[in-house]
């Protein structure tokens, strides 16, 4: 039977509660709403993308963001301390392998940091079956695979990596490999702006991070990060005439408190069940 009890509330108010540093080396398109999103949820930024430095960060934050968006050389670098440091000091560390699949340099440094075992993986589901070796990836950042078609390569990835494996989606699922979760909710205006995905993995760092502190499983947060952030979403959408004006709805959106999910507004409701074995 599922163990995991998912509880969007607290994890937020937790969020608010610790405002974890969180280690952003994200693509040069998105670090600003990436920053933006976690200053409303509660968190904190800090944009320490640079060799050397990178590494040193790591092992203070609360937790890192690794996105693969745009991987300069120097990036590149600074990614691999990052995590490397990340994982010696025990700081929970998310890794985004944006549209690995068709692309060799990116694709050859998710494997990389895949080795160094993340906390978290998180991305679309042609990107997650391709860094599973069961696909080809995406249309560049977008995904041409739906979240099911992934089920079975998220779940043997995060046995690999001992972790946490979330695939997005209209129905996002997240695994541990054991347990499944699915959340549902959010909405397509969300595909509609810069960033979407990409402030989602901080999203997830800074749930993670908090979650450790107050006794939540990794598991649990990650799908809670889904589950605020899917609800957040609705919000935004239903004050919104566009994609314009959803951008800074969401931002404020995540902003508010958190409640409970009513049957009447499904947004980040969340099922669990066992994995296929």
């Amino acid at each position: 039977m599922p163990r995991t009890i998912v509880d969007p509330p607290r994890l937020h108010t937790a969020v608010r509660a610790d405002a974890p540093l969180v280690q952003c080396l994200t693509n040069a398109v998105v670090s600003n709403v990436t920053a933006n999103v976690l200053l409303a949820l509660g968190a904190a930024p800090a944009m320490v993308d640079i060799p050397v430095e990178a590494g040193e960060f790591a092992r203070i934050a609360g937790a890192v963001l690794v996105n693969l968006g745009t991987p300069r050389e120097e990036q590149r670098v600074a990614m691999r301390e990052a995590a490397s440091a990340a994982s010696d000091a025990g700081v929970p560390w998310v890794l985004d392998p944006v549209a690995v699949g068709g692309l060799s340099v990116r694709t050859a440094l998710a494997h990389e940091l895949v080795a160094l075992r993340p906390s978290v993986i998180r991305g679309n589901a042609s990107e997650i079956r391709a860094l599973a070796g069961a696909g080809a990836g995406g249309r560049g950042v977008d995904a041409v695979d739906d979240v099911e078609s992934a089920a079975d390569a998220a779940s043997a990835l995060a046995t690999r990596i001992g972790g946490v494996v979330a695939v997005s989606g209209a129905v996002d699922l997240v695994t541990d490999g054991v347990e499944t979760i699915r959340v549902a909710g959010g909405d397509a205006l969300l595909t509609r702006v810069t960033g979407g995905g990409c402030a989602l993995g901080a999203v997830i760092a800074a749930f993670v991070a908090a979650g450790r502190g107050v006794a939540a499983s990794d598991l649990s947060a990650v799908a809670a990060a889904h589950a605020v952030y899917s609800s957040a979403a609705e919000r935004a959408a239903a004050r919104a005439q566009g994609p314009g004006g959803f951008a800074v709805a969401f931002v404020d959106a995540l902003g508010e408190p958190t409640e409970p999910t009513a049957p009447e507004r499904p947004g980040g409701s969340v099922r669990a069940e066992e994995a296929a074995r």
